[in-house]
């Protein structure tokens, strides 16, 4: 069978070599050509593959020829190719089989091509041999550099990192064939970053080669350059840039921004007064940076320094009140240190920093001062006017020393000098007041405003100058026929002074009763006595009265005797001892019957209550009834006058027909809404006597309408004669109500009123009477 064979040309000898022993064997028919030891004959075509150099300086590359071991020269043998890119990127000849590559070939985009070659006889038009398959690889050349695909690059590493301290790796690509000699193989190196950098040229990895201070600078730009060809010379290089931050670490310890400080304060400044600032300054970040001011030195213990978190700033504060008298300007020393450091920073906060403040007290014109903040004085009760009770003493803290004047604050029983001497103006009582609260005030003689009190407490002590006396007011009630012996009356003493040891009383009949009474008394030692009857038999009669002197002596230094009287009250008394008659009766039944008479008392009160306002009620509903005319309209039946009237003859002031006929209509009126006795009663009250209250108040309501009546007349032309009062002895003068009076009253005693009544006497009397 016949069989193509490839002629590869000659493009040198490594290149031939390299493809005949990439191939295995080649078979040429034509004159043999010695190429070494690895090439010896075979029959047919010369397949496998083929290599391509992918870069050409040439448009049209010879890659070899294809020919036929059957193939003699014959003009009539056709050579065809077929596959990827054959007519497109390979071109064979027809006639002799050379092969070309007609266009650059790029082993990075495709690194090999599968073609297959056909012969025919072009006499024949028959194949003159089967189609045989072949590979063309594109061999690689170093044509691409290297490549940092993840740039740029960032990181970040603490500053003051020891030498070695990992910081970040870079990694760089390179297209060409790995495979194929150095072409893709790198090495990186620094082209910029030293000497604070360093880079591991077969891994890439950046390490720190000193230490970098963020405060100095906080940023470093490092260059990284990959090269091929293990860097030889000729090899292609890439680079990329990495920005190294440095994070900040507690590095450095705060520092004052002034070595001294000066600052004032007034003497008159309250505890907690900012009298200044301090201020340090820390490089690092402010989380680093947080501080604590504080006083290292301060030999008063006057001051104190507050941080201020907001502003990093040390505020110096008063601790206690400062005095000029005492020491005008004050020295002291504050140290300010971070207030969070780790431990394995320590070293670089070893000696915090400190400043000098020097404070100066600025005098204030002060007022007095006492040399205590209270008195307490005692005195003896009953002294005499003018006793000194105590001194008070104030002085001016101010450097010019002022002289002080004293004044006792509302106080009518001390006085006090200018030396500050306290007297009692009045004789002073324990019982009426043992302690007195004073104020004392010490002003200023030259500065009247600069004044301050003291408050002064002055205990009245006490003397025995009061006797005892009965606890209570004792009345005793003996039967005539009570027995000798028998226990009529306890008693028992106070003693209004205090003492000092516990009361203790002594109670003893009087020197005139001792020998010669009817009555004996027993002390119980206890404050109390027992008196008893000294005989048998009392007589209401002969002496219904006993009254017993008792001397009662208290314990006091010196002792206070007094004599009290008790009196006894002899009883008429039953069997059963109870008693029936006594001397002083009214207090018997006094005793006997108080539950009863309170309780009657009470009764008679509720009653007198209720008949007081029963009364009220009947006034309420009498000046409605009695006084319709509120309601009525008195525009057209009043005529306003306004003269003093002349007498009896005077006709002319006002028609007297035309009062009666409003009267008339009014108690018509009134007769639907009351009783006709009313008016009669009405008549008998005014006639009681004077009743200013009930003309006040009847006075007080016509004024109340009159003012809110929109539709009344002026007040100054209504004349009223509803009501005249009372007290009169002829009762009321008026004509109103006259038609309707009671037709049995007899006026007839108006002729005995003299001469102003008789024009009434005859308008009522017995004439008007006997023409009705």
């Amino acid at each position: 069978m016949n069989r193509f064979f490839l002629i590869p040309l000659m493009v040198g000898i490594p290149l031939l070599q390299h493809c005949l022993a990439a191939t295995g064997h080649v078979e040429a028919k034509e004159a043999k050509q010695s190429v070494g030891s690895h090439v010896r004959a075979k029959r047919g075509w010369v397949w496998n593959q083929f290599f391509v150099p992918e870069e050409m300086n040439t448009t049209s590359y010879h890659i070899g020829r294809l020919r036929s071991d059957i193939d003699n020269g014959n003009k009539s043998f056709q050579y065809q190719l077929f596959g990827e890119g054959a007519g497109t990127i390979f071109e064979i000849v027809s006639n002799t089989g050379d092969l070309y590559a007609v266009q650059k070939l790029d082993r990075e985009e495709r690194s090999l091509y599968t073609l297959r070659a056909q012969v025919t006889d072009t006499t024949t038009g028959q194949a003159v041999e089967p189609e045989s398959e072949f590979v063309i690889r594109v061999s690689d050349i170093n044509d691409n550099e290297p490549k940092f695909l993840d740039g740029p690059y960032e990181a970040i590493v603490p500053e003051m990192s020891p030498e070695g301290t990992f910081v970040i790796q870079v990694t760089a690509s390179d297209a060409d064939d790995t495979s194929s000699g150095n072409n893709a193989r790198l090495l990186y190196s620094l082209l910029l970053g030293q000497p604070y950098f360093s880079i591991e040229p077969t891994t890439g990895v950046i390490r720190i080669f000193s230490e970098m201070d963020r405060e100095l600078q906080e940023e470093h730009r490092v260059i990284i350059q990959a090269k091929d060809m293990i860097g030889q010379p000729g090899g292609l290089t890439g680079t990329a840039s990495v920005l190294i931050k440095l994070s900040d670490i507690n590095d450095n310890k705060p520092i004052f921004k002034e070595n001294f400080y000066r600052m004032s304060v007034s003497e008159s400044a309250p505890v907690g007064t900012s009298i200044g600032t301090i201020v340090a300054y820390d490089n690092d970040l402010p989380e680093n940076a947080e501080m604590d001011y504080s006083v290292e030195e301060d030999d008063s213990q006057t001051f104190e320094i507050i941080t201020n978190n907001e502003t990093q700033e040390g505020i110096v504060t008063l601790k206690k009140k400062v005095d000029f008298e005492h020491q005008n300007h004050h020295r002291i020393r504050a140290k300010v240190k971070n207030r969070h450091v780790a431990d394995h920073l320590q070293n670089y906060h070893v000696a915090a920093s400190t400043t000098f403040i020097k404070v100066q007290v600025e005098d204030e014109d002060e007022p007095p001062v006492f040399h205590f903040p209270y008195y307490i004085f005692e005195i003896y009760e009953g002294n005499p006017h003018g006793s000194s009770v105590g001194t008070v003493s104030a002085r001016d803290p101010d450097f010019k020393n002022s002289p002080i004047s004293y004044s006792i604050t509302k106080s009518k029983m001390f006085r006090i000098d200018d030396n500050g001497t306290i007297t009692a103006a009045t004789p002073l009582d324990r019982e009426i007041s043992a302690w007195y609260n004073l104020s004392v005030t010490a002003t200023e003689k030259d500065n009247v405003q600069q004044l301050f009190e003291v408050p002064v407490f002055v205990h009245v002590l006490n003397i025995n100058d009061h006797a005892p006396e009965f606890s209570q007011y004792y009345e005793t009630y003996i039967c005539e026929n009570v027995d000798a012996g028998q226990v009529i009356q306890i008693i028992s003493a106070v003693d209004r002074d205090e003492s000092v040891e516990k009361h203790q009383f002594y109670f003893n009949l009087s020197i005139e009763d001792t020998t010669n009474s009817s009555f004996m008394i027993i002390d119980s030692q206890d404050n109390t006595a027992k008196i008893l009857t000294n005989r048998t038999g009392f007589s209401l009669q002969e002496e219904p009265v006993f009254y017993l002197p008792i001397v009662i002596s208290d314990n006091g230094l010196p002792p206070l005797t007094s004599t009290n009287t008790l009196p006894i009250y002899v009883c008429a008394c039953d069997d059963r001892g109870n008693a029936e008659t006594c001397s002083n009766r009214d207090r018997m039944l006094a005793k006997g019957f108080r539950t009863e008479v309170i309780i009657a008392v009470l009764i008679c009160v509720v009653i007198i209550f209720g008949f007081i306002f029963l009364i009220l009620s009947l006034k309420q509903k009498r000046k409605q009834i009695l006084f319709p005319e509120k309601s009525e309209d008195f525009r057209q039946n009043i005529f306003r006058y306004d003269d003093e009237g002349g007498g009896e003859e005077d006709t002319e002031a006002f028609d007297i027909a035309e009062l009666r006929t409003s009267t008339f209509m009014r108690e018509r009126r009134a007769r639907k809404h009351a009783p006709s006795e009313i008016p009669s009663m009405y008549r008998q009250s005014l006639q009681v006597g004077p009743d200013s209250a009930i003309f006040r108040k009847f006075i007080l309501e016509k004024l109340e309408e009159a003012n809110t009546d929109p539709c009344a007349p002026p007040f100054d032309s209504l004349q009223t004669f509803a009501f005249e009062g009372t007290g009169s002895l002829a009762a009321s003068l008026s004509s109103l109500g006259s038609d309707v009076s009671d037709p049995d009253d007899n006026y007839d005693y108006l002729n005995d009123l003299g001469p102003r009544f008789q024009r009434l006497a005859c308008m009522f009397g017995s004439a008007m009477q006997s023409n009705n």
